[in-house]
């Protein structure tokens, strides 16, 4: 039985987003109401979040380079999996953090004009582009580890294409 991994489905960063944002706003809310401070991610938390997506596009990029034809040494599988599912991740947590900062800039859009200091907003805004630099990234780099289809031998004839339905082989 071949397992096969499921691509990164944009409808589903688009659901867990839209919810993200809901719960953003619910949050700020409640938040408001017992007089805390807002939800949100320190900017310090960029910092990890850069990161991750460096080591995503280093692994990604080293199994793009075996794919496309540099096969001075052998790729280990595991390696190639991991990076997927590290793809698939990144993407995913991409959608959380920006639906979660969505909410919550949506919450505060009707005070902007009373604030004196737009560092809060700032921040909302930063930590949303943060967010969907992990979802390009995750996006891309899933990209990069797809294998191409199988070539076909000479004099052969072409294999029919056959529908994958979200479901692809991967490096």
């Amino acid at each position: 039985m071949k397992s096969t991994m499921r691509t990164i489905r944009p409808a589903w960063l688009i659901v867990v987003t839209v919810v993200l944002a809901v719960l953003g706003w619910v949050g700020t809310v409640l938040s408001s109401r017992a007089s805390m401070a807002l939800p949100v991610l320190p900017l310090s938390s960029l910092i990890t979040m850069g990161l991750i997506v460096v080591v995503c596009w280093i692994l990604g990029l080293k199994v793009r380079r075996w794919r496309d034809g540099k096969r001075d040494k052998e790729l280990d599988p595991l390696l190639a999996a991991r990076t997927v599912v590290l793809a698939q991740a990144c993407a995913y947590a991409g959608a959380v953090l920006f639906g979660w900062h969505l909410g919550i800039l949506l919450n505060q859009v009707p005070t902007i004009s009373m604030r004196a200091d737009l560092g809060i907003v700032w921040q909302l805004l930063a930590m949303m582009a943060g967010g969907l630099c992990m979802v390009a990234t995750g996006v891309v780099v899933e990209r990069f580890c797809k294998l191409p289809p199988d070539d076909t031998e000479l004099g052969a004839e072409p294999k029919e294409k056959r529908e994958t339905h979200g479901k692809e082989g991967y490096a």
